[in-house]
């Protein structure tokens, strides 16, 4: 079984995401998707009502795709941990980390990253407005990585827009009706890092 990782820190998830799953769903034997805390920007919204969007998100995939599950045990700031949870929930399985082209530069910086790709091929979605440089996968390569990149690119919406603009077309029905009952965004503070983050992976 080959099993996508893919977790992702968007405050809140968008349509985006929801294109990167379905996508994922028709190429990987399952989806493992999870909410998580990046070690490297400041969260507006805490991990359980991310979670919840997150759900709420695959939920409205139509039709379903049942191979994308959510599975919140595998969030931790640190990828390694992440792939060792899931090591140990599919200890046959083949894993694929996904992330987005924006932290392929960053990548070689992550806690034990030579254990982490010795343990999972990448998978790269272009993100409009970050370009892949090949010195940057060069280094990954170096390393040890096996990167493929997808033969797609994700829509150009980001959480951060969503946050500024309270544009309802950027989200999920349900989420826009879980941001408004739960009152989230009504304070405007932007995450430390402001830039896009529709694919940061759990953990460094």
């Amino acid at each position: 079984m080959h099993i996508a990782l893919f977790g992702t820190s968007a405050d809140p998830p968008t349509m985006a995401h929801q294109q990167i799953l379905v996508w994922l769903s028709h190429h990987y034997d399952q989806v493992a998707v999870w909410a998580s805390d990046n070690p490297f920007k400041s969260h507006q919204t805490p991990l359980e009502h991310r979670t919840r969007m997150l759900r709420l998100l695959i939920e409205e995939i139509d039709p379903p795709r049942r191979t994308i599950q959510l599975h919140p045990e595998l969030s931790d700031p640190r990828a390694l941990a992440t792939v060792e949870r899931a090591g140990d929930r599919w200890p046959t399985a083949t894993f694929t980390y996904v992330i987005g082209s924006d932290l392929v530069a960053q990548l070689p910086r992550w806690y034990r990253v030579a254990d982490l790709l010795q343990q999972v091929k990448l998978l790269v979605v272009r993100r409009p407005g970050y370009a892949l440089e090949d010195r940057d996968l060069a280094e990954l390569r170096q390393l040890g990585a096996e990167v493929a990149i997808a033969d797609f690119q994700g829509l150009e919406v980001s959480s951060s827009a969503y946050r500024s603009a309270k544009d309802a077309d950027l989200v999920a029905r349900p989420i826009e009706d879980y941001i408004h009952r739960e009152h989230l965004y009504d304070a405007q503070h932007e995450c430390q890092d402001d830039a896009p983050k529709s694919l940061t992976p759990s953990g460094h």
